[in-house]
């Protein structure tokens, strides 16, 4: 599977580490639809779940099973990837709201989660975007996230 930013490119735009950086590649990106409007935009990245993810170990033993926070949290990840834009200033973006989040499927070892995210709001310092993980072309996990956008602020040294 060809990948169109590889993580060395995805750790360059997302300020997420070890053990939070769920995202392993991005896929695909659609621009938005009209210049100046983040609308349209839609990202495909991939996260492999593997049984060494440090989460595993207490959910659950005996049934590994990836929480669901942190499979929002990856929907939220890929939804900042798809709002980035080349030639912008740097942006920080946070999660504001999680809306309609509902669990199909549980997702454990050996998965790979494909996740789509699609920006259909756009307030300027506020998006509102579509999210959905898929393993083996079963819907795992959909949300509509809520997120403020800001320039990014100079951080103490030593922090990302």
């Amino acid at each position: 599977m060809e990948s169109l930013w590889t993580i060395q490119e995805i750790l360059g735009l997302l300020p997420h580490r070890f053990p939070f950086l769920l995202i392993d590649r991005v896929l695909s990106k659609r621009e938005p639809n009209a210049p100046g409007s983040r609308v349209g935009a839609k990202i495909t990245c991939l996260k492999n779940v593997t049984f060494n993810e440090p989460f595993f170990q207490g959910h659950f033993p005996g049934l590994p099973v990836m929480p669901g926070v942190l499979q929002v949290e990856a929907m939220a990840q890929a939804a900042c990837l798809a709002f980035v834009q080349p030639n912008q200033p740097e942006q920080d973006y946070f999660i504001a709201a999680i809306n309609e989040a509902k669990f199909r499927r549980m997702v454990t070892p050996g998965d790979a989660l494909h996740i789509t995210a699609e920006i259909v709001k756009d307030r300027g310092s506020m998006i509102l975007v579509r999210a959905e993980a898929r393993v083996d072309g079963q819907v795992a996990c959909e949300a509509e996230i809520l997120a403020k956008i800001s320039l990014k602020k100079a951080r103490p040294p030593g922090t990302q």
